[in-house]
């Protein structure tokens, strides 16, 4: 447990406008959004504590005529990865780098038999816990980070482990780290940006990659197989590549910043402002 974290969350000026939250009743379904039906008259805080926890990066919601249009058109992902979702029925589940928890609130309709999510943010913890508040779903969530998996009080059957192998500075001790997580027979479902090269290597950026400077090494396909050979997997299988686009990533009011179309060279968007490969995912089904 992170103390520190989880003091600073408690004391935040929001904690207790959320709290007050969780006394409405309201309706909570899925379709591409999150959609929730909150007592009318509450509708200007909700709103209100909405705006002050921008940026909204995944998503998006909708809570009530409230539409909280994210960056990431987060349905987009989760729809390569929901034919795979009958994995998680009856299963111990974990999502690591859950941000506000938006895929976690789309497996609910798989029937996990628990879902824990990890990040150390408090801010996107607050945005999960705003959305929470009205959906009054048993997910749980951690203020911790991958390098905590190895020691947390559960395993797991199933990890859902999404853009975050690129922002480590050590990607094979962060699979290693997974791997330790994962009771026997359990499976890691992985997302990375990905370089396109048939060699066995991976980009490390100069000083940032898309104007992001906290993205150490994007591999191939080919080494991303070896990283995770290298960290004890035995069974490596490739589900899905797509090329982010500007519907999937983009500006919108709800995060005040750059997003996609301002990283990408103005001349040729096949290439990162740097001159770099522009970003593609690949998605990976990886057992021990």
């Amino acid at each position: 447990m992170n103390n520190a974290l989880n003091t600073q969350f408690h004391n935040h000026p929001l904690y207790k406008r959320i709290e007050n939250l969780k006394k409405l009743e309201c309706e909570f379904w899925l379709s591409k959004s999150v959609n929730l039906k909150s007592n009318q008259s509450q509708s200007e805080e909700i709103k209100n504590i909405a705006l002050e926890l921008k940026p909204w990066r995944k998503g998006p919601f909708c809570i009530d005529e409230l539409f909280i249009d994210t960056e990431w058109q987060s349905f987009i992902k989760f729809d390569i990865l929901k034919p795979f979702m009958n994995e998680i029925s009856d299963k111990i589940v974990a999502d690591v780098g859950c941000n506000n928890g938006y895929y976690m609130f789309k497996m609910l309709e798989f029937n996990p038999a628990k879902l824990i999510g990890f990040d150390p943010s408090v801010k996107y913890r607050l945005q999960f816990e705003l959305i929470n508040a009205l959906a009054k779903t048993q997910i749980k969530y951690e203020l911790l980070g991958v390098e905590d998996l190895s020691t947390y009080a559960l395993k797991f059957d199933v990890i859902f482990c999404l853009g975050v192998i690129y922002h480590r500075m050590d990607p094979i001790k962060m699979l290693k780290d997974l791997k330790m997580s994962l009771n026997k027979g359990g499976v890691v479902f992985l997302d990375t940006m990905y370089i396109e090269d048939e060699r066995e290597i991976a980009l490390f950026p100069r000083k940032t990659y898309s104007k992001i400077s906290n993205i150490f090494f994007i591999p191939s396909i080919l080494a991303l197989r070896n990283w995770c050979e290298r960290a004890g997997f035995k069974e490596f299988e490739v589900l899905a590549t797509k090329k982010t686009d500007k519907n999937e990533q983009r500006k919108t009011e709800w995060i005040d910043s750059y997003s996609l179309e301002n990283f990408l060279n103005p001349n040729d968007e096949n290439l990162t402002c740097e001159g770099y490969e522009a970003p593609k995912r690949v998605y990976v089904k990886i057992k021990v």
